[in-house]
């Protein structure tokens, strides 16, 4: 009954984008096609394409998270547990999460367990550490192929620019200048702040007023973060005018949401990618530190020194901003100091910044998890940073165009994270994680460790 009533509904939405205009318009070829997707499949793809939906309910924070807990059930086994050799990168994950779960626990128990802590804890993981295993492990546990994941983020993609269009002529016609409260969100345990519908709004950048908004997200840094990896995941798009629509979208939401790291770490991305997959790159490279180190040489300055300069003018882009997230990760190292080695295990302070109470762990990814999980829980954070990034990395080597891609990817979400909490921030870009998964489990080890549970027993 549940898979003919995903069925149906999958075949009424598929209707929509499968017009005969639309496939004219974008020249669909044979080749392009998708062929029949499986239920997995069909909810992945759908989930994705439809994130304006859950926007607009307000239920898109916890939508994703629980659709992972579900579908890690289903596919839940102990022989294939044993059968299977997942990667590194899925069990340091895993790790990550038992060690985040043990130190939030331990410091809950020190308050007397109290449930909203409790409750608060576990949203928060499952939201982060957890998610990110969940969508790594599901397509090795269900049939999920790439290309699915990637046609739906090229179709959500090209949604980023039509929303900004809708919400700046919105702004500038004064229909819309308030944020929304969407219907669903008092269902959502946590803070209902982030889950607002937020209009377009004017701001300076580089002293020059641009519109800014946040799109489907809770802040507008995260669109750049989105934008940044959706532009090179809609690059493994096999249709030419679909590639061209996502990447504009992407482009779109790199822009607006002016995050400086983010228009940094694009070309950065790019030039990663270059550096893999053509010889003419590595050497660009190679000769550009040699020169670059050459004019310093020449100008009696250090590279730091020439550094510094457009490093001041970046900062000066929005100095508010950059105000107020050193304050607050200066805090946040101010009370690691105060516990290192196990941190705090959940938030315990704030700072005061104008009229707002921020809490600390609110910005970098590093600062945070120090804070909450100390020098042990770090050691565990970074070990699954570099195990993610090693195992995407070899498939590159081996010549796998898409993995060269997510080496780019990665290379500059580990900079962004320097502003950003991942376990904030990983909730909008779940789709990246599951695009790794198929990856990594479409050039898996095949070979089997034991066959059965009953092959560890010992024999009568």
């Amino acid at each position: 009954m549940y898979k003919a009533a995903l069925a149906l509904i999958g075949s009424k939405l598929s209707r929509l984008f499968d017009h005969a205009w639309i496939r004219k318009a974008l020249k669909f070829q044979a080749e392009d096609d998708l062929g029949e997707k499986n239920t997995i499949e069909s909810v992945l793809y759908w989930t994705i394409v439809l994130t304006p939906l859950w926007w607009l309910l307000g239920i898109q924070t916890m939508l994703y998270p629980l659709m992972g807990v579900y579908w890690i059930i289903r596919g839940f086994n102990f022989d294939r547990i044993v059968r299977q050799r997942l990667p590194v990168t899925v069990w340091s994950w895993v790790a990550m999460t038992i060690v985040a779960f043990v130190l939030a626990m331990m410091a809950i128990s020190d308050m007397g367990l109290p449930i909203g802590k409790m409750i608060s804890a576990w949203v928060t993981l499952i939201k982060g550490y957890f998610l990110i295993f969940a969508y790594l492990t599901l397509p090795f546990w269900h049939r999920i192929r790439g290309e699915v994941i990637v046609r739906a983020v090229c179709w959500m993609a090209f949604g980023y620019v039509v929303t900004v269009a809708i919400q700046v002529a919105l702004m500038y016609a004064g229909v819309w200048n308030e944020p929304l409260f969407p219907p669903l969100a008092k269902v959502i345990p946590g803070n209902k702040l982030s889950l607002m519908v937020k209009p377009a709004v004017m701001q300076p950048f580089f002293g020059i007023p641009l519109p800014r908004t946040s799109i489907y997200m809770a802040d507008p840094p995260i669109p750049g973060v989105c934008g940044l990896l959706c532009y090179f995941m809609c690059l493994n798009e096999r249709n030419q005018r679909l590639r061209w629509l996502g990447t504009l979208g992407s482009l779109g939401a790199v822009i607006v949401s002016q995050s400086r790291l983010a228009w940094v770490c694009f070309p950065a991305s790019a030039l990663v990618v270059g550096f893999l997959r053509y010889f003419v790159i590595r050497q660009t490279a190679l000769w550009s530190m040699t020169s670059i180190s050459f004019t310093s040489a020449m100008l009696g300055m250090t590279i730091k020194e020439m550094i510094s300069k457009p490093m001041e003018v970046f900062t000066s882009a929005r100095a508010e901003s950059s105000a107020d997230r050193a304050l607050v990760v200066g805090k946040t190292i101010e009370a690691w100091h105060r516990s290192p080695w196990f941190g705090w295990g959940i938030t315990r302070g704030s700072v005061k910044w104008h009229v707002y109470d921020i809490a600390l762990g609110s910005f970098s990814s590093y600062a945070s998890v120090l804070y909450h999980q100390g020098i042990f829980g770090f050691a565990f954070f970074g070990f699954a940073l570099a195990a993610t990034f090693w195992n995407m990395l070899r498939l590159s080597l081996r010549g796998c165009l898409p993995a060269m891609r997510a080496v780019g990817c990665l290379a500059s979400l580990y900079l962004l994270l320097e502003g950003l909490p991942l376990t904030w921030i990983t909730v909008y870009f779940w789709f990246f994680w599951a695009w790794l998964g198929t990856i990594l489990a479409e050039n898996a080890d095949e070979r089997t460790i034991v066959p059965e549970w009953s092959h560890l027993a010992p024999r009568p």
